[in-house]
């Protein structure tokens, strides 16, 4: 087995990983590592998807920029992103916590005030866990969702000439990010929407049951690490090449590049945790899908570019690099 390299990246671990652990001996098990959830088959035609999802104090989350209540809301819609992205329906969580000496009782139920709003609008039932003591806050969940054997979508199976979109406008976490550290920095409504989309993202579970369910969508997954990141993880699992041709910006995002002097549409490639979903559709068909998209979800399935033959991939006419965020370079 080749050496992880000194400086990490996430999916060089993966797959390592899942070098050492192999593929799984369970014939139920029908998705292992290396995907946004694993796939657990327990009936002939229902899968089960399983996820897990860590925030830490100091890397994912700081109390200057969120209140423990945000932190909890963001913990818990993480997982249910990933469930999103294989088009399933959220079903139960368990919630692991590393407890630090400087974290109170008063601290540990705000915390789980965020938990609780975000378990309710997503419905996903916490049903237990367990606490530790740590060095600092830390906040494990694994979460299980279920979804028809027919309708669970990966990041493997899109196709050459596939459509590229996503269900929403990104960068807007990003600048919700900026502006937790800078106040002052955008006016007020938009600092406002930046600082909603930062400190309570929603996961599209509607928006993927939907998709998951037409045989046109061939690959989804979540936006959750950057759009340049995330959609080069989706070229190497459907071993293809992609053309971005355009990226919509959220207003907020769009706002606060020009503050610091970076091209808007490259802003919100580089962001983070939008939760909006990235969607491989067969070019036929993008047209009527994204109608019924609009009408069902009041808002426009957004195309991006496409897929193609090959690797790599290319924005304006130039390689787009992965900007993303990165778990081990932070």
């Amino acid at each position: 087995m080749n050496a992880i390299p000194a400086a990490l990246r996430e999916d060089d671990v993966v797959a390592a990983l899942r070098e050492i652990l192999g593929s799984p001996a369970n014939p139920r098990i029908t998705l292992g590592i290396g995907d946004d959830a694993a796939l657990w088959q327990p009936s002939r035609s229902h899968r089960s998807a399983i996820t897990t999802d860590m925030l830490v104090e100091g890397v994912h989350f700081t109390r200057t920029a969120m209140t423990l209540a945000d932190a909890g809301w963001r913990a818990l819609a993480a997982n249910a992103s990933d469930l999103a992205a294989m088009g399933a329906r959220p079903v139960l969580a368990t919630v692991a916590l590393g407890v630090s000496s400087e974290t109170s009782f008063a601290d540990l139920c705000e915390l789980y005030r965020g938990l609780a709003a975000a378990a309710a609008q997503t419905q996903l039932a916490i049903v237990g866990g367990d606490l530790s003591r740590a060095p600092v806050l830390t906040i494990a969940i694994a979460a299980v969702g279920e979804v028809r054997a027919a309708d669970a979508k990966t990041r493997a199976g899109a196709r050459a000439g596939n459509v590229l979109a996503v269900t929403g406008e990104l960068g807007a976490a990003r600048a919700g990010l900026i502006v937790a550290q800078r106040h002052g920095v955008l006016a007020p409504e938009l600092a406002e929407v930046a600082l909603r989309a930062f400190r309570r993202p929603q996961a599209r579970i509607g928006e993927g049951r939907f998709l998951a369910a037409s045989r046109n969508v061939t690959a989804m997954m979540d936006c959750s690490d950057g759009l340049s990141t995330d959609l080069g993880r989706l070229c190497a699992a459907s071993g293809l090449g992609a053309v971005v041709d355009a990226v919509p910006v959220a207003p907020a995002a769009r706002a606060l590049s020009r503050q610091v002097a970076e091209d808007a549409e490259r802003f919100a490639l580089s962001g983070g945790e939008d939760f909006e979903l990235l969607v491989a559709v067969q070019a036929r068909a993008f047209g009527y899908l994204a109608g019924r998209f609009e009408a069902r979800f009041g808002r426009p399935l957004l195309e991006i570019g496409h897929l193609r033959a090959g690797s790599g991939m290319e924005f304006r006419g130039e390689p787009l690099e992965r900007s993303g965020w990165e778990h081990f370079e932070r």
